[in-house]
């Protein structure tokens, strides 16, 4: 099936085109990175995690929300996703190819990542974290492509098939779940340090990763002749509203717990996140963008005669991407370092290096997810 990606028409082309000439690019500013070495970026001693931690942490969920699929499709027998079931595992694949990519650029010496297969600590969360990632990875190209492969033969899957998809569904949630941890577990980061990290991070997963989807299936809808299904497309904006409003809500409780307490270290963070602290306010102007367009998106979301129109919903969609982007990428990372233990206030704006590998590694995202998506909708058509 792998040949249906090397054919299309001529814009199918050009964007693929495009998308290399993007990853060419950011794999030029890699080398650099890789000759001068971390240096290169707007890291610091003080802010030693950025935009590369940034979208790793937001791309797994991201990952993670193709169980809004999978769940209640095979445990609810759910028949509007049973068309689009695919694209999500589809989209989890490409996701976490990111997420390791991501993460393999952010340790300088991508060799160093050995070190947790060589000296393996079961009580290393990101030992951990490599465990569950690199298993969903296999789980969902396994079941992703066993399934679509039936489908081009017209034959039902095989029987192991499905206890290997519902296993992807606690998975999912681990993936998630042990990302938090990684934050939530460093004692001298006060802003990490909550019991609902991970509640928070699934939320939004909950929220982006369909959000996300819905934007796939309108754009495979328009150029293509492959159509989800109005039922399936409303059914996700749903889940998109209540999960939105579940990650505001919790954002929420952060702040009423630490204001109300009044601990200096949590409302410091806070502070800065929301309204800056003694004129250092890049991060707040970000998170000013992030709170209006969240709001924007869930009253969209929330009301059936706007989520119902199109030009509505994509732009409810948007909005819940580059909202939760914002918040749950630099919002969380950055503001975990600043200010510091020693309250010393570091800004950190990512350099343009840093902004090209980071752009190139969306290319290769979206030129997986167009191969994928390429070859599910060709299978679509023949059967």
């Amino acid at each position: 099936m792998l040949e249906k990606a090397l054919t299309g028409s001529r814009g199918y082309g050009i964007w693929v085109a495009l998308l290399l000439t993007l990853a060419a690019i950011g794999f030029f500013f890699y080398l650099r990175q890789l000759n001068y070495g971390l240096g290169i970026t707007g890291m610091s001693r003080d802010v030693s995690w950025g935009l590369y931690i940034a979208q790793f942490t937001f791309l797994v969920g991201i990952a993670a929300s193709a169980v809004m699929l999978v769940l209640p499709y095979y445990l609810h027998d759910y028949k509007a996703f049973g068309k689009i079931t695919v694209l999500g595992e589809f989209l989890a694949v490409s996701a976490v190819i990111m997420c390791i990519t991501f993460v393999l650029v952010d340790l300088g010496q991508p060799g160093r990542a050995i070190n947790l297969l060589l000296y393996p600590s079961l009580r290393s969360v990101l030992f951990w974290d490599v465990i569950v990632l690199n298993g969903y990875l296999l789980i969902n190209i396994v079941t992703g492509w066993t399934v679509l492969g039936c489908e081009k033969k017209s034959i039902p899957p095989p029987a192991w098939v499905k206890p290997l998809i519902i296993l992807s569904i606690p998975w999912a949630i681990s993936i998630h779940t042990v990302t938090a941890f990684i934050y939530a577990g460093l004692a001298g980061r006060s802003f990490w340090l909550t019991a609902i990290m991970a509640p928070r991070f699934l939320a939004s997963a909950f929220a982006s990763g369909p959000a996300l989807l819905i934007l796939f299936c309108l754009i495979l809808r328009r150029f293509t002749r492959f159509d989800a299904g109005e039922q399936a497309i409303q059914t996700l904006a749903k889940i998109v509203a209540y999960a939105l409003a579940t990650s505001i809500f919790f954002v929420l409780v952060e702040l009423f717990t630490a204001f109300y307490s009044q601990i200096p270290g949590h409302m410091q963070h806070l502070k800065y996140l929301f309204a800056g602290l003694e004129g250092h306010n890049a991060i707040a102007i970000w998170m000013g963008v992030s709170a209006v367009t969240a709001m924007v998106a869930l009253i969209l979301l929330m009301i059936p005669q706007t989520r119902q129109r199109e030009p509505f919903l994509v732009v409810a969609c948007i909005g819940v991407f580059l909202s939760l982007w914002i918040e749950k990428g630099l919002g969380l990372v950055v503001t975990g370092f600043v200010p510091s233990p020693l309250e010393r206030i570091t800004d950190y704006t990512p350099t343009g290096p840093e902004w090209a590998i980071t752009g190139g590694i969306w290319a290769l995202g979206l030129l997986l997810i167009t191969m994928f998506y390429k070859i599910f909708v060709s299978v679509k058509k023949e059967a």
